[in-house]
């Protein structure tokens, strides 16, 4: 055993230097995510669609859901795929199909069929999607082994910050040389960086370890990513730990996402603000989705997953059932902007959780499968909200539900714990009992 370690060693020493460099994948990563992220800013086609077809928003809001309806199947089917084939492949699939997607909306928006523009930019676009979301994912958490949570923060973070660098860049092509030539520019935009991206990404070797990290791991400075099981997709929807990890991220995204959707009328009705200021503080701390993603997730790699999950459920508890009754304006700011970065924190950091409880094995298959999740609560959040409004002319109904359905997470990262720790003492017992054998052997 210690020759096998000492031999991975000498190869990682060795062949460091013939390496693709880590944050270059990592910047790969962002590159894919930065371009299928742009589906958060399709509301810049809402108008426009609407004033060259007559369309409703129903009609227009439509084609976005099935994006994200797709982007959660795809990601669920294909990442098997992912796993199979590895990142390059994936990505260039994601370009294909997400590229031709937007470039296909153009035509659609030519022959003036929304059930073109559907199939374009919801069908294929939402397959890119998924791909393109779990195929570079992945490959970080075994390039980042010692920072799990930061590296898939970092290519997370552009999928959140995406819409606000798209936004203006839409609006000023859609003034500038029309929808229908915005879509064939994007399309082909995307698809060049997306391909581009695609082809840096790679595997790290079999039992590669940063350069000095197994230096500092011997001297106590730093601690290895501690990965309980190592589990194939299809055995982990088996077990209880996987459920725990899909629901804590279904309520998260819900009722984040149900937020999302409403945050301007509920700004305007909680706190009197006008429309326009409401759109501007909209804006504004939409940003904290993205900052949101990288800082959470970096801190789950000194907290500790768990922790920060926890942590999610406890503060977003207190502020939805508080949020009805705050007219302090700064105070009602600051508590979106809460909210903001725990929705997208709790994207940034399953992927780190899954490789902990579930191993790097099929951890592309494994996040493809949880992101159903997301898929689910794209369609309840905004509906449940939109009801409730409808239902009682008030968005605070809905707020203390959703405070509510944290209470039932929170209690689930609690569950999850039980898991954890019987996990990591069966994991320990056999390592004593692997250690006792290797050392009456050599005796």
């Amino acid at each position: 055993m210690c020759i096998r370690m000492r031999s991975v060693l000498l190869s990682n020493e060795r062949g460091e230097n013939a390496l693709k460099n880590r944050w270059l994948i990592a910047l790969s990563a962002v590159g894919i995510h930065i371009s299928i992220g742009s589906v958060y800013a399709w509301s810049n086609f809402t108008n426009p669609l609407k004033q060259l077809f007559g369309w409703s928003d129903q009609e227009v809001a439509l084609t976005f859901s099935i994006a994200i309806l797709f982007l959660g199947l795809s990601a669920a089917f294909l990442g098997h795929f992912v796993e199979k084939h590895g990142p390059r492949k994936s990505g260039l699939l994601a370009a294909i199909f997400f590229g031709l997607g937007v470039t296909g909306s153009g035509l659609a928006v030519a022959l003036g069929s929304k059930y073109l523009l559907y199939l374009f930019y919801g069908v294929l676009g939402g397959i890119g999607l998924g791909v393109g979301y779990i195929a570079p994912v992945s490959t970080l958490v075994k390039w980042f082994p010692d920072r799990r949570g930061l590296a898939t923060g970092l290519a997370i973070m552009g999928f959140g910050f995406a819409a606000a660098i798209a936004s203006p860049v839409m609006n000023s092509l859609i003034d500038s040389v029309g929808v229908q030539n915005t879509f064939f520019i994007l399309g082909i935009t995307y698809f060049v960086i997306m391909t581009v991206s695609s082809l840096y990404l790679e595997k790290p070797p079999e039992g590669w370890l940063p350069e000095g990290f197994q230096e500092k791991v011997k001297a106590g400075k730093a601690k290895p990513s501690l990965d309980l099981a190592q589990l194939t997709a299809n055995e982990a929807v088996k077990t209880r730990r996987f459920w725990y990890l899909w629901f804590m991220l279904f309520i998260n995204v819900t009722c984040g996402i149900a937020v999302l959707a409403v945050a301007k009328p509920l700004a305007v009705e909680s706190i009197g603000i006008s429309q326009t200021a409401a759109a501007a503080l909209v804006g504004a701390i939409g940003v904290f989705n993205g900052l949101g993603r990288i800082g959470w997730a970096s801190a789950s790699d000194y907290i500790g997953r768990p922790n920060t999950y926890t942590t999610f459920f406890v503060l977003q508890i207190l502020i939805f059932f508080l949020l009805p009754n705050v007219s302090i304006k700064w105070l009602f700011v600051v508590m979106l902007t809460i909210v903001y970065t725990c929705y997208g924190g709790g994207f940034a950091c399953i992927p780190a959780y899954i490789g902990d409880l579930f191993g790097t094995k099929q951890l592309g298959a494994i996040h493809g499968y949880i992101l159903t999740a997301w898929a689910a609560a794209g369609l309840v959040g905004p509906m449940f909200a939109a009801y409730i409004k409808d239902t009682t002319g008030s968005y605070e109904g809905s707020l203390a539900f959703f405070g509510g359905l944290f209470v039932i997470a929170l209690v689930l990262s609690l569950l999850v714990r039980i898991d954890i720790r019987q996990m990591r003492a069966q994991y320990e017992q056999t390592a004593y009992v692997s250690t006792t054998k290797e050392q009456s052997h050599h005796v």
